[in-house]
């Protein structure tokens, strides 16, 4: 379904964004002028220890949180000679986990082809599973076909209530994820085998920060193998991005200066050390670079020289290692209370 939303644009958001009255709040709500406060003159990488790959928009859902605006009207998809460059890429660099992520990637038609070439290179793979997708009848061995190749599934759950669930995925979702859970489950996901992690992701279901994750750990695998005799091995917790259809509910919700000035007022130094930009790259569906997932979805290119291309066709692993990391305000929202990455909280608690 398309919603022709002025906020499906990029350019849109960062001006809404950058429209938020923050003057009374620390350095009024400058992103890089926070950092230097706290003796930071920009951010540069380190090490690259992730490969993070979309490969594509189109999904067989449209989540009201969704920070990449995928659906299942999407056509970009990452093809496969982008994928081989990819690939290419990653031959380059000392990264040891390959983060596939969409959409639904599984739904692109050479997912399978890229995890097996990330496997054969001996790489940590990560599949990002909005959980629905596994019961598509084409899908119906994936789980299987994962555990076999040790893929970590990372999937998406709003919560273990049905309520905050189907509030935030849309109904009938809950069910749908508690099926595709108890099929991972079945092919031993979920059980403590390190060749088998089954990892649960969370986002609030309102405007407010993600909240103690290994409390929330505790709760939810309580909660889930009492009720559904589900079972997972950890659980990340994501603070919303102000970007997407997020930003667009924030805005027809009337929370949008509130929670930026939570993000702002919440930010925390001691994340810094551990943003995702600093470990990762992230590459679209069309081959361009960024510092990280949400920079892509802004559109927001990584700084390259003027004479290399941001695009991994031209991959140069020696200026991508001294570029500065591109950030803005919605950064607020991976340094905010315990802080946010792909990889769920920064400060462990």
């Amino acid at each position: 379904m398309k919603r022709r939303s002025p906020l499906a644009d990029p350019q849109e958001q960062l001006a809404n964004l950058e429209a938020v009255d923050l003057s009374h709040t620390r350095q009024n709500g400058n992103f890089s002028a926070r950092l230097a406060n706290v003796g930071y003159s920009g951010l540069r990488p380190g090490t690259l220890e992730i490969f993070q790959i979309n490969v594509g928009k189109l999904c067989n859902m449209t989540c009201r949180h969704c920070h990449v605006d995928a659906g299942p009207d999407r056509r970009e998809i990452m093809s496969r000679e982008t994928i081989d460059l990819c690939l290419q890429a990653l031959d380059q660099t000392p990264a040891y986990t390959v983060d596939i992520t969409g959409g639904a990637p599984e739904l692109n038609p050479h997912f399978r082809y890229l995890v097996e070439q990330c496997v054969v290179r001996g790489k940590h793979v990560i599949d990002r599973c909005n959980l629905t997708v596994l019961l598509l009848p084409t899908m119906e061995d994936l789980p299987e076909w994962l555990a076999e190749r040790k893929v970590e599934v990372v999937c998406s759950l709003p919560h273990y209530r049905k309520l905050n669930t189907d509030s935030q995925r849309g109904q009938g979702t809950f069910e749908k994820s508690i099926a595709a859970l108890k099929r991972l489950n079945a092919a031993g996901y979920g059980s403590g085998h390190p060749d088998r992690q089954l990892t649960l992701m969370s986002n609030p279901v309102g405007a407010f920060l993600a909240s103690g994750q290994a409390r929330m750990e505790q709760e939810w695998k309580a909660g889930l193998f009492k009720n559904h005799g589900v079972t997972f091995d950890r659980l990340i917790a994501l603070n919303n991005m102000p970007i997407s259809r997020y930003l667009e509910w924030l805005e027809q919700s009337g929370n949008l200066e509130r929670y930026m000035e939570l993000l702002v007022n919440s930010f925390n130094p001691g994340t810094i050390e551990g943003l995702m930009c600093r470990n990762t790259l992230s590459i679209s569906w069309d081959g361009r670079l960024f510092d990280c997932d949400f920079n892509q979805m802004l559109e927001l290119e990584v700084a390259s020289p003027e004479n290399q291309s941001a695009h991994i066709r031209d991959f140069q692993p020696a200026w991508l290692a001294e570029r500065e990391i591109v950030t803005g305000r919605h950064c607020f929202g991976c340094t905010a209370g315990a802080g946010s990455s792909c990889g769920g909280a920064i400060e462990k608690g």
